[in-house]
């Protein structure tokens, strides 16, 4: 098989218009994004209209950007591919559309790609995966446990019941006064907290890898509501620092119960969470002490982007897995149907 084939990628699940050229499925050859932060920053989250809006102003441009870096053209491409879902239906819909007209015109394949299955096989594009191994996705919209029994081949074992973990903090963030995406402010909050307030661990069934964050979160407002009611000033430091301290103690067990459950042979790390500092040196520790062989993308890679899409659309390009032209956006798709069928 061809090595050197190179396939445009399409990213428009949320709020970030992304496109990039990916060579044999490895290579990043260029990965442009358009962010759209500024704009949602002002109503405290995303609004999926005018997160629509903002990738047809972006989508036409960003593509030429990405081919331009490439050094390549249009007829140079070996494929087409884009998210189609999870994500907002409009701004998915934007994506689609555009992928779609380019597939046409060139008369190339087009390959639907799973947003979270993207996310996972972001670490392909630094790192090699072993198979059986654990993934443990972390966005604003996901929490899960995610078992690659080989490549290309996903089986969920855990998953949030209710808030994802990205979720909890912006809504953490939120009543803490933070902007918009407040993750980050509290991940250095917590950092740097001299003290600590013990929030609860919701651990589930003894045997459960699901997740649950909502107690976790009204734990946090109570205790904001208690320092109001009492008229003392609020410990944001170190209601920070413990809130994201349960939240790491909870991943990190569960992502290392799991590993060892299935004989994993790797834990990958994945999703926009995965750039929260506190996170990623709690696991690097854990499965140091424990020899479990850890991959994290670079920054860079854990947030949303068209790099990431390419990647794991490569996984149905060497099956010869394509999506018909009549595709449509999937807002619930499934992560274990999307499976390569091999």
């Amino acid at each position: 098989m061809n090595t050197n084939e190179l396939i445009l990628a399409v990213e428009t699940s949320c709020d970030e218009t992304a496109v990039a050229v990916i060579r044999g499925g490895r290579e990043i050859v260029s990965n442009f994004i358009s962010s759209q932060i500024e704009t949602h920053e002002r109503f405290g989250g995303v609004v999926p209209e005018i997160a629509s809006r903002k990738h047809v102003e972006s989508i036409t441009l960003i593509m030429e950007q990405a081919m331009a870096e490439a050094g390549a053209s249009f007829r140079d491409l070996s494929a087409i591919a884009v998210t189609q879902g999870p994500g907002l239906v409009g701004a998915l819909l934007v994506g689609i559309m555009a992928a779609k007209s380019l597939a046409m015109a060139l008369d190339l394949p087009l390959i639907g790609t799973h947003h979270i299955a993207g996310h996972i096989y972001a670490n392909r594009l630094v790192h090699d995966i072993v198979y059986p191994s654990v993934a443990l996705v972390v966005s604003g919209g996901h929490t899960e446990l995610v078992v690659l029994e080989s490549e290309g081949v996903f089986r969920i074992i855990g998953r949030t019941r209710d808030d994802a973990v990205g979720e909890a903090y912006d809504k953490v963030a939120r009543s803490l006064q933070f902007p918009y995406p407040g993750g980050p402010h509290v991940d250095k909050l917590a950092l740097e907290a001299e003290e600590e307030i013990v929030l609860p661990r919701a651990w589930l069934e003894p045997d459960s890898f699901d997740f649950s964050f909502s107690g976790l979160k009204s734990a946090v407002l109570a205790s904001i509501n208690q320092s109001r009611m009492k008229g003392e000033p609020l410990k944001a430091e170190a209601l920070a620092r413990g809130f994201q301290a349960s939240v790491i103690d909870v991943l990190v067990t569960k992502a290392l119960r799991a590993v060892q459950a299935v004989g994993a042979k790797q834990l990958l790390l994945c999703g926009g969470v995965a750039a929260n500092r506190g996170l990623r040196a709690a696991l690097a520790a854990r499965c140091e002490a424990e020899g479990v062989p850890l991959l994290i993308p670079p920054h860079s890679l854990c947030t949303d982007n068209a790099a990431m899409i390419g990647a794991a659309a490569h996984l149905k390009w060497k099956h010869g897995e394509f999506t018909p032209l009549d595709m449509k956006a999937e807002p619930g798709l499934s992560l274990e149907q999307w499976s390569v069928r091999g």
